[in-house]
């Protein structure tokens, strides 16, 4: 009875979802296309209609593209789920395998899922580099790197995600009722531990670091960072170039790891003074202690997703509600608890998709507040420049539908955040 509802619950949200999805994609493909013809008329001066139709044309390319990477995402999570593909994997699993270690058991499921999920993915993301990018030309890589990438990706996630699995799964066996509130405390330690080993440990795996050479971009930078207070390991400048042709900045770590980045395409295409207006913008996320919020909200929702998570491992509904008959699998004698992880970590997306908004609005809030720190730091009009720039240079639409923006866009839309940074100028 309970299980039924669920999987009815399920797919009506899951309809819903979809629906949205659509709806929106529509409505972004249809505003674009309809101001495709003209620069709106704040940004006719400064940006050709030539590139602003390529803006046009790459975010509707990109948003159809969008649309069949989410019809093939639905079809294999109800392949997973309600016909039944992640039971008939645990079951085939145990049948190989045999009555040897649960845990090796449990971890080689999540392997398994990990990997199909990978090899699905695959062709979409060669596609999006190769040919979508490409298009545009925004694509550098070379298809060697690509795939280096990939199996470093590979070797990472496996170094680090399969002690932690092990640890979890421990925790789910063994710590009894409250085992979600300690895998929580794990959870949130290998959090704060990634981001102590990203700038130093992970990211040069993929990219190559060097110190900042030009001396004088060097000193402007290092005398905004005494005026706003912020101390850092350094000032180093990525080779983005070899992927995209984007660019961007951010600082990365945390404590006293903290590193300032700037991809060598930025560099190449700001003045001096509009880099350091781009800087002055990433550090009033750290002085108005936007990432300590962010920070502790993930910890907050993390906590409370575990405990639901508690909860939900121990009733029969949820999995049959699902496509996994918990009777079948209890024949086994296999654990569970991988099965729960993973059933969870499907269906949960459908569930929060519809808060997206909130997301985005907290996180708007936090750009504006950021843009007015650097106006407050710097020249706005620095920054103005600067992100115009950027717009033109990252193919970014200058005229997105404001309901898919405010659905989906962490950032507000170009006009209205010049238009904020304009009047801190008056």
């Amino acid at each position: 009875m309970y299980s039924l509802a669920f999987s009815i619950l399920f797919v009506s949200v899951l309809v819903l979802t979809l629906a949205v999805r659509f709806w929106l994609a529509s409505r972004q493909i249809r505003h674009v296309l309809a101001h495709r013809a003209a620069v709106p008329p704040e940004f006719a001066e400064k940006i050709p209609l030539a590139a602003h139709q390529k803006a046009a044309d790459y975010t509707v390319a990109k948003t159809k593209f969008g649309l069949l990477t989410l019809l093939v995402n639905y079809a294999v999570l109800i392949g997973f789920t309600l016909l039944g593909g992640l039971q008939w994997l645990a079951l085939s699993l145990n049948e190989w395998m045999g009555a040897g270690s649960p845990m090796l058991y449990q971890i080689g499921l999540i392997a398994a899922f990990a990997a199909i999920s990978g090899l699905i993915d695959l062709p979409f993301d060669y596609y999006r580099q190769f040919v979508l990018e490409q298009r545009f030309g925004f694509n550098t890589m070379a298809r060697k790197l690509f795939f280096t990438d990939m199996l470093k990706g590979v070797g990472l996630g496996a170094a680090i995600g399969l002690p932690l699995i092990w640890v979890v799964l421990t925790l789910m066996a063994k710590s009894g009722d409250l085992w979600w509130l300690y895998a929580w405390f794990v959870w949130s330690g290998f959090q704060l531990l990634m981001m102590v080993l990203f700038p130093t440990v992970i990211a040069p795996l993929f990219n190559k670091f060097t110190p900042l050479a030009d001396e004088s971009l060097k000193s402007r930078i290092e005398g905004l960072m005494q005026r706003v207070g912020f101390a850092s390991k350094g000032l180093f400048v990525m080779d983005g170039s070899k992927r995209s042709a984007h660019g961007n900045a951010y600082f990365s770590g945390f404590g006293a790891n903290k590193r300032i980045v700037f991809f060598d395409t930025l560099l190449s295409r700001l003045a001096p003074q509009e880099i350091e207006a781009v800087l002055a913008h990433e550090l009033g996320h750290f002085k108005l202690k936007h990432i300590v919020k962010r920070i502790a909200m993930m910890f907050v929702i993390s906590l409370g997703f575990l405990a639901l998570l508690g909860f939900l491992k121990t009733q029969p509904w949820f999995y049959a509600g699902l496509g996994v008959d918990p009777v079948a699998l209890a024949l086994t004698g296999q654990p569970t608890d991988a099965l729960a992880l993973l059933l969870f970590m499907l269906a949960l997306p459908v569930f929060t998709f519809l808060l997206g908004p909130l997301t985005s609005l907290s996180s708007r809030k936090h750009e504006f507040e950021a843009d007015a720190f650097a106006a407050t730091h710097t020249q706005a009009d620095d920054l103005v420049s600067a992100l115009v720039k950027m717009y033109e240079d990252n193919a970014s639409t200058l005229t997105p539908d404001p309901l898919h923006s405010a659905f989906y866009d962490s950032h507000p839309p170009a006009s209205v955040r010049i238009r904020h940074l304009k009047g801190a100028t008056t």
